[in-house]
């Protein structure tokens, strides 16, 4: 799958974006300069900004098939190719690719790294040019409106004035919204799948859990482990250990794993992980921290509680979306319990009130949260019916024959 640099003119573009561990990354990075700088919503103006972000697919000569793919809290630009770290295939390579609701042979796809993150954009782990040393604890809090007003200056760079779709899950839905209400008149269509409006009382609880296993770890040295040359890995684990319990659903945990024991025959009476999900829990947090920062966990985490469209129009949700034109299309999982149904119904709802043109579809799946990113046929049944229909009311080739 070629990457597409066509767009890409402007001299604020760098060579190639590193991670926070100083690691050279493919792709391409974008910088917002200190002539303009980003303007965050905590009333702080930041420069530079750096965004890295990859592309897949050809913009066609009138740019009217842009989509821009929004990732999720532990998710980067890697969306469609091998990870660069880890070496595990891209994060949705089962929505993008040859044949899929998003093609490359139609879709110019991308994909950028949140602001706050930590594979190539600015982030707490990236160097204060003030101080020379990584930002910490020192970089503003920022916002999913901040993440997405520094993507809309990407898409400035990129030359694209309206984008044919704005698509994502969990944090990239929270993402979406924002979109579709700060730039309604540049989404032809969003596609916000296991969000909310709004992250509710029980998310914040989960999140806080997770950011005081980090702040606890002694590791994290007030958030300035960089200058001490050690990473808060024990609390980041834990902290990914306890978010992704979250991701699943009980009938996918029991499943995958029942009560089974790992490696053993019986119970050893001590704190080993006796049992499978033990073992796989561990897993799942020691992985996590060899491409993860901890201190962007903190800030991308405060991002998400933050989140509340209806709190920023005057307490009705309706008014996010007023004269809005997008096209939506919101996915919803049955046995989703993080961001449950009624999430999106509420959302729904505030688009029904405004005469928003929008499609809802609950998909029977016992795969829990993270059913955006595994293989659900329905899902991907009812997303390419959708951006099939949009994109012949866009003048764009559909992938069906002539």
């Amino acid at each position: 799958m070629a990457n597409a640099t066509n767009a890409e003119t402007s001299p604020d573009t760098l060579a190639g974006p590193v991670s926070a561990e100083g690691r050279a990354l493919p792709g391409h990075s974008f910088v917002i300069g200190p002539d303009a700088p980003l303007k965050l919503e905590c009333g702080v103006d930041l420069a530079p900004v750096t965004i890295a972000y990859q592309t897949y697919g050809t913009l066609n000569a009138d740019r009217s098939n842009a989509v821009l793919v929004c990732h999720a809290l532990t998710g980067d630009q890697f969306c469609a190719e091998p990870h660069p770290v880890t070496g595990k295939e891209g994060w949705w390579t089962s929505m993008i690719g040859p044949g899929k609701p998003l093609d490359p042979a139609r879709h110019f796809i991308i994909c950028s790294n949140v602001l706050g993150g930590c594979m190539g954009s600015t982030g707490p782990a990236s160097i204060d040019p003030s101080t020379g040393k990584a930002y910490g604890l020192t970089l503003p809090v920022i916002t999913v409106g901040d993440m997405v007003r520094a993507q809309a200056r990407l898409i400035d760079h990129l030359g694209i004035d309206t984008l044919f779709c704005v698509i994502g899950g969990s944090m990239g839905a929270m993402q979406v919204l924002e979109w579709a209400s700060s730039y309604s008149e540049r989404v032809f269509c969003a596609i916000p799948i296991a969000g909310a409006a709004r992250h509710s009382a029980q998310n914040i609880a989960f999140h806080e859990v997770g950011r005081q296993a980090i702040i606890a770890d002694p590791d994290w040295r007030g958030g300035d482990y960089a200058s001490h040359q050690v990473k808060p890995v024990r609390g980041l684990a834990v902290a990914r250990m306890a978010a992704h319990i979250t991701y699943l659903s009980e009938p996918a945990l029991h499943r995958k794993f029942g009560r089974n024991l790992q490696d053993r025959q019986a119970i050893t009476y001590g704190f080993d992980a006796d049992f499978q999900v033990e073992s796989y829990l561990r897993y799942q947090g020691s992985s996590f921290v060899d491409r993860f920062d901890a201190n962007s966990y903190l800030y991308l985490t405060r991002a998400m509680d933050y989140f509340d469209l209806a709190y920023e129009h005057g307490g009705v949700l309706g008014n996010a979306f007023k004269n809005t034109k997008t096209r939506f299309c919101i996915v919803s999982f049955t046995s989703d319990w993080l961001f449950p149904t009624a999430e999106s119904r509420a959302v729904v709802h505030a688009l029904n009130a405004v005469a928003a043109n929008v499609s809802f579809c609950e998909i029977e799946s016992d795969k829990g949260h993270d059913a955006f990113l595994l293989d659900e046929p329905e899902m991907f049944a009812v997303l390419g019916g959708f951006l099939k229909g949009c994109a012949e009311h866009r003048g764009l080739a559909t992938g069906e024959p002539a």
